[in-house]
């Protein structure tokens, strides 16, 4: 179940909420890596918690928690997916997190952090009143409910709307920091603080989220690169695998469902990543 936020206040703050029913899928591998997207993600498992793998030799792995924010992330993290536990989620805009949790979003950039770190008793009591919640709708409500408290009267830094508004639009980053007024020195730190990566990075993975939207259309990889914003398809492909561990070609052979969620068994093995 996805929705975007009921609650007028949380919509410049939250692209989605989501909850996610525990049940395995077929076929499944046992771990998956997840792509960056650049954004910051809040979730609490109402089961097990998350188990992440350092690399792909890590074979035991390590627990992060129940109740994380996964920070802006501008390479992918591998995760275990053996046991699905049902979770409920936020996708939020950037900027936001700088706002819900009152510290810069780059201390949070790379990795998880776990909820009670941020929040001490609040993310305790969140936990178990989404476990009493009596369906995935009520859940949702008492998720969204608890960030709008959250965010009420809270307000988006306007240099970064700007700079995210001429992203979208592929201005160059030298005529966008030209246009805020500020040194480039300010506005690299602003824009970091607030949205967790650097002007330049950010850019680098909305860029590469672009062509992976691409990727689902029968266009060619070379037309792909284009239209997604590289200079030619040797750009595109070195890039992606710098972000993605793998190749465009792979990627879409696999043609996962989810296309920032790729299984580890059929995928970077195959590639000795």
């Amino acid at each position: 179940m996805i929705r975007p936020p009921r609650h007028p206040s949380l919509r410049p703050f939250v692209e989605t909420l989501w909850f996610q029913e525990g049940r395995a899928q077929e076929p499944r591998a046992e771990r998956e890596w997840v792509l960056p997207t650049g954004a910051v993600h809040v979730v609490v498992r109402l089961e097990g918690p998350l188990r992440l793998y350092r690399d792909a030799a890590d074979l035991s792995g390590f627990d992060v928690g129940h109740a994380l924010v996964g920070g802006a992330r501008s390479g992918p993290y591998l995760r275990d997916v053996a046991r699905p536990s049902s979770s409920v989620g936020a996708q939020l805009r950037p900027g936001a997190a700088a706002l819900l949790f009152g510290l810069p979003s780059h201390e949070l950039a790379e990795r998880h952090t776990r909820l009670d770190e941020l929040f001490g008793s609040e993310a305790r009591r969140l936990e178990e009143r989404l476990a009493e919640a009596r369906d995935p709708s009520h859940r949702l409500d008492v998720f969204e409910a608890f960030l709008a408290s959250k965010l009420d009267g809270k307000r988006l830094d306007p240099l970064v709307v700007h700079a995210l508004e001429r992203f979208d639009e592929r201005v160059p980053l030298g005529a966008i920091v030209e246009e805020s007024g500020y040194s480039h020195r300010h506005f690299i730190d602003r824009f970091r603080r607030a949205v967790g990566l650097s002007p330049k990075l950010h850019a680098r993975v909305l860029r590469f989220q672009r062509a992976l939207r691409l990727m689902k259309t029968p266009s060619s990889l070379a037309r792909i690169a284009l239209d997604a914003g590289y200079s030619d398809q040797a750009h595109f492909t070195r890039e992606f695998r710098e972000l993605a561990g793998i190749s465009p070609s792979h990627h879409r052979a696999l043609a996962p469902p989810n296309a920032n969620h790729v299984p580890w068994v059929k995928s970077f093995q195959d590639e000795g990543a």
